[in-house]
């Protein structure tokens, strides 16, 4: 099931240019088509002054069962109401650049699975507490004889039945997998440009459009252009999804749906059969995609800068995050038929 990006797979391709009344950030902006239309949310997630609590953000956004988001910033994880209030933080060295979540129901509560580039390592915590349970570090047993530094994990998700997998995405490209006591199983993967070689292996899910569920890879600097991957659960190669992505960061499943966020400045959400439905936020200005450095006085309501993680509420919203200097999260209100 492969297809490449282009008129022939488009349903519909709706660029989030603001329209001219709605050109001020205090005004929403839509965009998408369709059954994937949204509206934005001026001033959601800022502080009374208009400014952002989150500071740089590199990282990803999950949601609880309670509806509250969960945004990680270099700094830590900020915890926001559905309103847009800064209701909790997860703050100290635990909780820096978490670079991926995911969040998982689990026998004594909710937890959070992250993966830390930086620090070298996988986490799982505690999703009210903040305790950590569960450390993931470079399994030496694997025969690999990687490097300190050359550790850097970039994606994290679990099976259904707790299984864990943590992409080396910085690094040596290869997925580790581990049971859910942190012991570790088997990898696959390398770093390349082949058909089953990842180019940054940078986001992944659990794909459970379909049974048994699969693993999704966002192949993010594969090349010409980024792509999705299909593996199995036990690491087989199973299809190439879609090229021609640009540089997708991460994904999120939401029903039929899957949201792929593209550091070029846009997100994308295919449909079951990995058809594009909708394209949100495109940046039109070269100059300002794949840009951390875009600052909080230079944002436009409705145009994403540098597109890096997302996440679905239960009722079809979106909750975008842009890798940006200032912090930036943006939530998406899906306008009802």
């Amino acid at each position: 099931m492969r297809f490449a990006v282009g008129l022939t797979v488009v349903v519909c391709f709706l660029l989030a240019v603001p329209r001219a009344e709605a050109q001020k950030k205090s005004q929403p902006v839509r965009m998408g088509c369709g059954t994937m239309t949204f509206d934005t949310v001026p001033g959601w997630g800022m502080r009374e002054d208009g400014s952002s609590p989150l500071g740089p953000t590199h990282g990803g956004v999950v949601i609880d069962k309670a509806g509250h988001i969960y945004c990680s910033a270099n700094q830590g994880v900020f915890v926001f109401s559905p309103e847009g209030k800064v209701v909790h933080t997860f703050l100290g060295k635990d909780f820096t650049e978490l670079h991926d979540m995911e969040i998982r129901q689990e026998e004594g509560g909710e937890f959070i699975y992250g993966a830390r580039n930086n620090a070298a390592e996988g986490v799982k915590f505690d999703a009210s507490s903040g305790t950590i349970v569960l450390r993931l570090k470079y399994p030496e047993e694997s025969g690999l004889g990687l490097k300190p530094n050359e550790f850097k994990p970039t994606a994290i998700t679990v099976a259904p039945n707790g299984d864990i997998f943590l992409s080396n995405g910085y690094a040596s490209n290869h997925i580790f997998k581990y049971n859910k006591q942190g012991k570790y199983l088997m990898h696959f993967g390398a770093k390349g440009n082949g058909l089953k070689e990842f180019n940054t292996a940078h986001g992944m899910t659990i794909d459970t459009r379909y049974d048994p569920p699969r693993l999704l890879v966002c192949d993010r600097n594969h090349e010409p252009k980024g792509r999705l991957l299909h593996y199995s659960l036990e690491g087989e190669f199973i299809e190439e999804v879609i090229t021609g992505l640009g540089m997708p960061t991460s994904a999120s499943v939401f029903g039929d749906y899957v949201s792929v966020p593209d550091l070029h400045g846009r997100l994308v959400i295919l449909d079951k059969n990995n058809t594009i439905m909708a394209v949100l936020g495109h940046n039109p200005d070269p100059a300002k995609r794949v840009n951390f450095n875009i600052p909080q006085d230079q944002w436009i309501e409705g145009v994403f800068s540098g597109t890096h993680g997302s996440y679905w509420d239960k009722d079809g919203n979106l909750y975008v995050q842009d890798w940006n200097v200032s912090g930036r999260l943006t939530k998406l209100v899906r306008v009802k038929p």
